[in-house]
């Protein structure tokens, strides 16, 4: 088996059904490996294209879409559809092929650092120096990509080791000690939050990309549904709730509707739910909600009071913040405390 083959294996292993690309000089071995392979790949005119569509594929499915490329203009063309994966929370692993090893910091033809240039710009990259970890770092970069608060990895790989043999069958744990994505929050954060909901006279909810995939979708919607109360969306939470229902008053900010808006200037809580209150909502921030008390429920720390200062927050996965609240709903209401 050589590099070509093992990657063709890890995407198998990994469930992966469909491949976005566009072929190259260094990235043939791959794609020679790739033609007897149970796997789909769209070809596409522009690098950049295949780095988008890779995109929608994740953001439609909820699984993590893949994108490959060849090394040097073909990596960098995917650059805008990287920035915009990480920005949008998307989970994207981008197979970049490289130049020999031999060749890197050569100014070689054709080559360029595409580790460096997207530093910025992922949730984690390789640059693969060793035949025996890129089976490791392509498991890992599925799982990193995946979890937490999602987002696109890259993994770039210098020809020679696509081409050279490695041991088959090579099987090890995932063990990332320096990380460690968040799922359970604290209990008392999602109580204090669940009280403040039940005294609120006026809350509203603000759904964003974070509430996107089906778990966390149908939990909104079984809260709303609970609690009766309005929703008002971000460009990326469009499509959780249904648009045509009583209750959704639209995409609030600058290209929003009025009542959205205006819902948002009257409430006295506001509850975002997986959200970054950024400046197309805001406007201003110090004429935002200018009546509300407002909640954060998060996955990402960084998020907390980045724009919009926030009175309470829940750091935790959106589905366990969820699930606890629906608990101390129906505690509540076995209790005779206020009921939402």
């Amino acid at each position: 088996m050589n590099g070509s083959q093992a990657i063709v294996a890890v995407l198998e292993k990994e469930g992966v059904d469909t491949i976005f690309g566009y072929p190259g000089g260094t990235a043939l071995p791959l794609y020679d490996a790739l033609y007897n392979a149970n796997i789909k790949h769209i070809l596409t005119r522009h690098e950049q294209g295949a780095a988008h569509a890779a995109d929608g594929y994740a953001r439609a499915t909820g699984r993590v879409g893949v994108c490959i490329s060849t090394s040097g203009p073909g990596a960098t063309n995917l650059i805008t559809g990287i920035a915009t994966g990480y920005m949008d929370s998307s989970p994207i692993v981008f197979i970049t092929c490289q130049v020999a090893r031999n060749m890197i910091g050569k100014d070689s033809f054709q080559e360029a650092d595409i580790r460096g240039i997207t530093t910025p710009i992922t949730k984690h990259n390789y640059l693969i120096k060793k035949p025996q970890d890129l089976i490791r770092c392509l498991h890992q970069a599925f799982y990193i990509a995946a979890t937490g608060r999602p987002g696109p990895v890259v993994v770039d790989v210098p020809k020679d080791i696509l081409m050279m043999e490695l041991e088959p069958g090579f099987e090890e744990e995932i063990y990332l000690p320096g990380y460690k994505p968040l799922y359970e929050g604290k209990i008392e954060e999602v109580q204090k939050a669940a009280d403040m909901i039940a005294a609120a006279k006026k809350p509203l909810f603000f759904i964003g990309g974070g509430t996107r995939n089906q778990e966390k979708s149908d939990l909104v919607k079984e809260l709303v549904a609970k609690t009766n109360i309005p929703v008002i969306s971000s460009m990326m939470g469009l499509g959780v709730y249904p648009g045509d229902a009583d209750l959704h008053l639209g995409m609030v900010g600058m290209h929003g509707t009025y009542a959205a808006n205006r819902a948002v200037t009257d409430c006295d809580l506001l509850i975002g739910l997986g959200v970054r209150f950024d400046d197309r909502v805001t406007g201003s921030v110090s004429g935002f909600a200018p009546n509300a008390k407002i909640i954060h429920f998060e996955i990402d720390a960084a998020e907390i009071n980045k724009n919009v200062r926030v009175h309470h927050k829940v750091l935790a996965d959106l589905s366990w913040s969820l699930k606890l609240i629906k608990l101390w709903q129906n505690r509540t209401a076995m209790t005779g405390r206020n009921k939402f």
